[in-house]
């Protein structure tokens, strides 16, 4: 069975810059670049969550979250995009049991990817919407 420590050494071996959240082993903050928001992992068994907030909802977010339905069908596999006490979510959930190095290495990277690619798109989505817009934040663990 896998554990935090597991998880801290694959973040280790892929060279993550990282940290544990103040007043808890359980959840690093990952950094993934200087202009992108923190990835928050938890290690809550059975699972290992990610999540990273992306930005606040919109007064009128429909334009938004169809095109997040839309990413979440046709372009991420590892993760989704959600909505949460009026947040706008990016997250994966991966079994802890039998976590391997591959599985965590490749949620993460996807994550970057949606950050850079999809993430200003959806932007500015929310900032055509009248309302506040969608700007990155930091995780929520």
């Amino acid at each position: 069975m896998r554990s935090v420590k597991d998880v801290e050494a694959y973040l280790e071996r892929m060279n993550r810059t990282f940290q544990c959240a103040p007043g808890t082993t359980e959840t690093f903050l990952v950094s993934s670049g200087e202009n992108y928001p923190t990835v928050a992992i938890r290690v809550d068994p059975p699972l290992v969550v990610l999540r990273v907030r992306i930005g606040d909802v919109p007064d009128q977010p429909l334009e938004l979250f169809r095109r997040m339905l839309q990413l979440n069908a046709r372009e991420l596999v590892h993760s989704s995009y959600g909505v949460d006490d009026g947040h706008i979510l990016l997250s994966s959930a991966l079994e802890l049991e039998n976590l391997d190095y591959n599985e965590l290495e490749a949620a993460l990277d996807e994550i970057d990817l949606a950050l850079a690619q999809q993430v200003p798109a959806l932007a500015a989505l929310s900032k055509s919407a009248p309302g506040k817009p969608a700007t990155a934040k930091q995780a929520t663990p």
